[in-house]
């Protein structure tokens, strides 16, 4: 059973849009702090776990938040509720589909990543700047990047409707204002104060950067660069597909050779099938293929 689990993960990992692996990581971070704090909860064993909520979140105090550096792009996969993971993803699955559908799978993760930073940096400047916010506070999970999500949809396509439970259709520039109000609100409140200013700079930087996009300035071409930059490293160079030629006839050919002949055939046969399917779900999404690919992909991620 758990090889089949793994075997499933892998393969959505492997074959799913930047969206699925987005939400997969999140999950995975979640699941990883929480093993940590079970096996880690005997006594005074558990300071291992609150150390690493004290790493990976970022801090509004001075020293911390330039000690833990990397916690401006950690705090955004961390998530202690399984309320707020299980909130943040779905809300992140409906929006960022939309996303993906209008501007592309490749955007995907440059957004996610500069919505987050500039909720950190909202939640950075409320807690540095604003008088009596006290600090020594810490924010985490994907609000921020979720806000940017709904802001950008929104913007790009605002009559999209989404069905709504005991509601029905509504128009997603009305999901959008709803949220954002709702968040101004929180600003002026004692719970959570610098999470709302965190979700406005999300959704701040999302307004932001479609209207840029308009104007024909992508800013999320940097991290798209570096991004294919590392991907280009790790993936082995292949060797460039050599033509056939359209007849050939060879005398004197033994089994051997013919059978080699044959194995090499199949195998381009398979990884032009594969290719094939690999394009449709970069286009169209893992749920649009047929059981058949589905089925195909299953096979083909174990003889891999």
């Amino acid at each position: 059973m758990f090889t089949s689990i793994k075997d499933d993960i892998k393969l959505q990992f492997q074959s799913g849009n930047m969206l699925t692996r987005i939400i997969l990581v999140n999950i995975a971070v979640f699941v990883f702090i929480k093993m940590v704090m079970v096996f880690t909860s005997f006594g005074d064993v558990r300071t291992i776990y609150d150390k690493m909520i004290e790493v990976l979140s970022l801090h509004g105090d001075a020293p911390k938040v330039y000690i833990y550096f990397w916690s401006w792009v950690t705090h955004m996969f961390l998530h202690e509720g399984a309320w707020h993971l299980i909130w943040n993803m779905l809300l992140l699955y409906w929006f960022g589909r939309i996303v993906g559908d209008f501007l592309g799978d490749e955007r995907m993760l440059p957004l996610y990543i500069l919505g987050g930073l500039a909720g950190g940096i909202f939640y950075i400047g409320f807690e540095f700047l604003l008088p009596g916010s006290g600090g020594g506070s810490m924010a985490m999970g994907a609000s921020a990047a979720v806000m940017c999500m709904l802001l950008t949809a929104a913007m790009v396509s605002p009559d999209y409707h989404l069905h709504l439970l005991l509601i029905g259709p509504v128009k997603l520039k009305w999901i959008a204002v709803a949220m954002l109000f709702m968040d101004l609100i929180g600003t002026a409140g004692t719970v959570n104060t610098g999470g709302h200013f965190a979700h406005l700079g999300g959704a701040l930087f999302g307004i932001i950067y479609v209207s840029r996009l308009h104007n024909g300035q992508d800013l999320t071409s940097g991290l798209q660069k570096l991004f294919d930059y590392i991907n280009n490293r790790q993936e082995p160079i292949k060797p460039a597909p050599t033509k056939k030629a359209a007849m050939s006839v060879v005398y004197h050919k033994g089994k051997e050779s013919s059978r080699r002949e044959m194995e090499i055939s199949e195998s381009e046969s398979f990884q032009q099938r594969l290719d094939t399917i690999l394009d449709k779900i970069n286009d169209k999404g893992f749920d649009n293929l047929s059981d058949e690919e589905k089925d195909f992909l299953s096979r083909a991620s174990k003889k891999e």
